[in-house]
C-alpha cells in the first residue's frame, strides 16, 4: 500500500513486487492530482526523498493557483482537440491569409482525422507517438509528416502553456524528419532566355525572384517605393495568390520588413520598367489585364509561356529563381546566416538544410586562411 503524506499531497510507491522495497533498485513513482482535479501518476525518482520534493513542489503550486485559473485549465483540459484548434486558429492573428489556409489544409488532412474528438487533457507522449506512427502505417509523405507534427506541436503546447495539459507532451519526442528532396537550379543561359520570351511584368518578377530573393508574392507587389536605396530593396507586403490582395509577410507581423541586397542589374530593371509602363495609383508595377494584381494562376501561365519558347525542357518553377539567389550568394562566401534573413527564413536550420552543400567547403577554407595568420 503507498504511504500517504500531508492531506491532498499525494503519494509515493514502488510497482515492483521486491519484499524490501526501500533496499530495491526500481524507481519510486508519484501519484497526486493536478490543480485541475485530475490525478497524474510519474515515475523515475531514484529514492524517497526526489518523490517526495516533487510532490511538495506539485503542493504547492496547487495551493498557488487560484480557483479561477484552476476553473479555466479544466475547462481548456475537457475540450476536445477540433474545438480548441478552431479557438486557436483565430488567435493566430500574425499569419498570413496564405499561412491560415496551409495549416487548415494540414487539420484538415492528417490531424484531425485521428485526433478531433480526443479530450485536451488526455494528450500525453504516448499519444503524440502514436500519431506519427499512424502517419507512417498511411506511408504519408515525410514532408506532410514534418507539417502535421508542426501543427500539432504548436496547437498542444498552447494548451500546455495555458494549464490544459499539465506535462508537456512532447518532452523526448522523435519528430519526423524531413530532408528535402534536391533543388534545381537554373542556369544563367536558361534565366536569360526566359526573360527574353517573356512578358515586360514577368522580367521584373524574374529579376526581383533570381536577383533578390523574393517570394513570388513577394515580387507581385513590386513597388517603386521600395527602393530606399540604390542597393537596397526593403520588403514590406506580398500580394496573396489567391484573393491577389496585398496582404503582411510570410512570418511576419504587420507593419515589419526585411531588406534584401538589390544588385544595380535588378535596379535598372525596375526603373526601366516603371519609365515605360507606369505605375498604377499605389505606385505597384506588376499589374494584370483582368485585375489589379498578379496571381498565382498568372504567374504559371506567363512562367509555362516563357519556358516553351524559350525551348526549356527542365522541370524549373518560378522557386527555382529563389535557390538560383541562395547559390549565387553561397559560391561567393555570402554568410548563411545574411541569407537566410534575406530569403525570409525564421528558422535557419531550414536554410542549412537546403543549401548547404552549395556552401564553399568550409574546412578546408579555413585551413588555408588560419594558415596565412600563422
Amino acid at each position: 500500500m503507498a504511504p500517504s503524506l500531508v492531506r491532498g499531497m499525494g503519494s509515493f510507491f514502488k510497482n515492483c513486487r521486491c519484499t524490501r522495497q526501500s533496499r530495491c533498485p526500481h524507481p519510486y513513482a508519484i501519484r497526486y492530482r493536478d490543480a485541475t482535479g485530475r490525478q497524474r501518476e510519474e515515475t523515475g525518482y531514484t529514492t524517497q526523498q526526489d518523490a517526495t520534493d516533487r510532490l511538495t513542489r506539485v503542493y504547492h503550486e496547487k495551493r498557488s493557483t487560484p480557483d479561477r485559473q484552476a476553473a479555466n485549465q479544466r475547462e481548456i483540459g475537457s475540450q476536445r482537440f477540433g474545438a480548441y484548434a478552431a479557438t486557436w486558429m483565430t488567435r493566430q492573428r500574425h499569419y498570413t491569409p496564405g499561412s491560415v489556409r496551409t495549416v487548415n489544409q494540414v487539420l484538415k488532412s492528417q490531424v484531425l482525422p485521428v485526433l478531433e474528438s480526443r479530450r485536451i487533457n488526455t494528450f500525453t507522449t504516448t499519444v503524440v507517438e502514436d500519431f506519427i506512427m499512424s502517419m507512417e502505417e498511411r506511408s504519408v509523405g515525410l514532408a506532410a509528416q514534418q507539417n502535421a507534427f508542426d501543427a500539432l506541436k504548436k496547437i498542444l503546447l498552447d494548451a500546455h502553456r495555458r494549464g490544459g495539459i499539465s506535462a508537456d507532451p512532447f518532452v523526448g519526442v522523435i519528430s519526423p524528419e524531413y530532408i528535402p528532396r534536391k533543388i534545381t537550379i537554373p542556369t544563367l543561359d536558361e534565366i536569360h532566355a526566359l526573360k527574353a520570351n517573356g512578358s515586360d511584368e514577368l522580367r521584373v518578377v524574374i529579376d526581383l525572384m533570381h536577383g533578390c530573393g523574393l517570394r513570388n508574392g513577394e515580387a507581385y507587389a513590386a513597388n517603386l517605393e521600395r527602393l530606399v536605396a540604390d542597393d537596397v530593396y526593403r520588403v514590406t507586403e506580398q500580394i496573396d495568390g489567391r484573393t491577389r490582395q496585398p496582404a503582411r509577410l510570410k512570418h511576419r507581423k504587420p507593419g515589419e520588413f526585411r531588406e534584401c541586397p538589390l544588385p544595380s542589374t535588378v535596379r535598372d530593371s525596375v526603373l526601366d520598367h516603371a519609365a515605360a509602363a507606369g505605375t498604377n495609383a499605389d505606385g505597384y508595377l506588376i499589374r494584370s489585364q483582368r485585375s489589379l494584381h498578379w496571381g498565382h494562376s498568372t504567374m504559371q501561365y506567363q512562367w509555362w509561356l516563357a519556358r516553351k519558347k524559350a525551348g526549356i525542357t527542365r522541370k524549373l518553377n518560378p522557386y527555382s529563381l529563389r535557390h538560383y539567389f541562395a547559390s549565387n550568394c553561397l559560391s561567393k562566401g555570402v554568410p548563411i546566416t545574411d541569407v537566410a534573413e534575406w530569403l525570409g527564413h525564421t528558422n535557419i536550420n531550414m536554410t542549412f538544410k537546403v543549401y548547404r552543400h552549395l556552401m564553399p567547403a568550409s574546412v578546408g577554407r579555413a585551413a588555408r586562411l588560419l594558415n596565412e595568420g600563422l
